[in-house]
C-alpha cells in the first residue's frame, strides 16, 4: 500500500489513526482547518472528521479537489449517525464509508482492498482479532447508563458479518466460547448464528445487517439486571427468573430514545415471544411477530442450548436442533427447517466446547 493522506479536524486523533494503519507505507496528515494545501499523489485518502457540518464539508470538498485524482480511492470515516454520514460522504464522492469506531483490523482490510494491496491473511488469529473487535464493540454497547450509539452497533455487525462470511460459523463459535463474560459470549454467538442464517436464507445486505444488529442488541436489557443473577453459577430461583424476564422490556425502554427503528425495537422487546401466545412480555401471537423477530428467537434458543454453563453441559448441535423442532407451534416451522443447515454446520464447534 502506498502513501496514505488523512484529512482531519483533530491531528491528535489522526495520529492515533495513522499508527493503527501499521507500517505499510507512509501516512501524511492534513489539518482541515489549518493553512496550506494537502499534498497530491496519495494512493489512498481517508477523511476523519468528527462532525460533517456545512463548513467542514466545504473544506473537505476543497481538500479533495486539490489532493485527489480520478483514480484515488477515498475512504470516509463517519462519527455519529452512520446513515446521515454515509449520505454526506457519498455526496463527496467517497469510495467506501466506515464507522469511525471500526476496529483496526477492519480499517486495515478496507485500506488494503481500496489500494489494491494484500489484506492480512485470513488465519485463525485474524478471526480472533475480528471476534475481539466485535467483543470490544459489544462492551461499548452493553451499558446500563444509556442507549448505545447506532454507529457502534453498526461497527460490531460489520465485524461479525465479515468474520462469519470469511471463516465458518463453527470457527466463530469456537473463538467466542473462550470469552469470559456469559452475556457477551451469548450475544456474540447469537449474532454469528444470525449472520450464518442470513447467508443461508439469501437475505440482501440491508436485511442481513438488520438481523445481525438485532442479534447484538437483543439482550441489551440485561445491562440493567443484577450481575449476581446474570453470572449466577446455578439455575435461577423462580423469583430470579421473574427478575430476569424483565430484560426485554428494560432493553426496549433503553433504546426508545436512541434513534433505533421500530423493527430493532421489536427484536429487543419480543425475542422471547412465541407464535402460540405463550411467550413474554406481551404474549404476542403469530400475526404480531415480525419475521426478523422470529429469526432472532430461533438463533437465541439454539445458542443458549449449545453454550456451556457452570450448571449445565452444552448440548450437541443435533440435539439442540431437535429441541427446536419439538417446539412446534411456538416457532416458525419453515424458518426452523431452514435453520437446520446452520445447526449442522455448528456441530464441530459444539463438540469442541463440550
Amino acid at each position: 500500500m502506498g502513501r496514505t493522506l488523512i484529512l482531519t479536524d483533530d491531528i491528535a486523533r489522526a495520529e492515533r489513526l495513522a499508527r493503527s494503519l501499521g507500517p505499510n507505507g507512509t501516512v501524511s496528515l492534513y489539518d482541515l482547518y489549518g493553512d496550506g494545501v494537502p499534498p497530491a499523489g496519495a494512493a489512498l485518502i481517508i477523511s476523519d472528521v468528527s462532525a460533517l457540518t456545512s463548513e467542514s464539508v466545504r473544506r473537505l470538498r476543497h481538500a479533495l479537489t486539490a489532493a485527489r485524482t480520478a483514480d484515488t480511492p477515498f475512504l470516509a470515516l463517519v462519527h455519529g449517525n452512520l446513515g446521515r454520514g454515509e449520505i454526506q460522504a457519498t455526496a463527496l464522492g467517497a469510495t467506501r464509508v466506515l464507522p469511525a469506531s471500526a476496529a483496526s483490523t477492519m480499517l486495515l482490510n478496507a485500506a488494503a482492498a481500496l489500494t489494491g494491496g494484500v489484506s492480512p491473511p485470513r488465519a485463525r488469529s485474524d478471526l480472533g482479532d475480528q471476534a475481539k473487535g466485535a467483543r470490544d464493540a459489544f462492551t461499548a454497547i452493553f451499558r446500563a447508563d444509556r442507549a448505545p450509539a447506532p454507529a457502534i452497533v453498526e461497527s460490531g455487525a460489520i465485524l461479525v458479518k465479515r468474520a462469519v462470511r470469511e471463516a465458518k460459523i463453527r470457527d466463530w463459535l469456537r473463538v467466542v466460547a473462550n470469552f469470559d463474560d456469559v452475556t457477551h459470549r451469548h450475544c456474540l454467538s447469537v449474532a454469528g448464528l444470525a449472520a450464518a442464517f442470513a447467508q443461508r436464507l439469501g437475505l440482501n445486505e440491508t436485511d442481513s445487517s438488520d438481523l445481525i444488529k438485532g442479534a447484538l442488541l437483543h439482550d441489551i436489557g440485561k445491562a440493567k439486571i443484577s450481575l449476581a443473577i446474570l453470572n449466577k453459577p446455578a439455575p435461577l430461583t423462580p423469583e430470579e427468573r421473574v427478575d430476569m424476564a424483565r430484560h426485554p422490556a428494560l432493553g426496549h425502554g433503553m433504546l426508545l430514545e436512541g434513534g433505533y427503528d421500530a423493527l430493532t425495537l421489536a427484536v429487543v422487546r419480543s425475542h422471547h415471544e412465541y407464535l402460540d401466545g405463550s411467550g413474554y412480555p406481551d404474549r404476542l401471537t403469530a400475526p404480531q411477530i415480525p419475521d426478523l423477530v422470529r429469526l432472532i428467537t430461533i438463533c437465541d434458543i439454539f445458542a443458549a442450548l449449545i453454550e456451556a454453563r457452570p450448571y449445565k453441559a452444552p448440548k450437541p448441535a443435533r440435539d439442540a436442533f431437535a429441541i427446536l423442532e419439538t417446539m412446534g407451534a411456538k416457532l416458525d416451522t419453515d424458518l426452523v427447517r431452514a435453520f437446520g443447515g446452520v445447526a449442522m454446520a455448528c456441530e464441530t464447534a459444539c463438540r469442541a466446547s463440550a
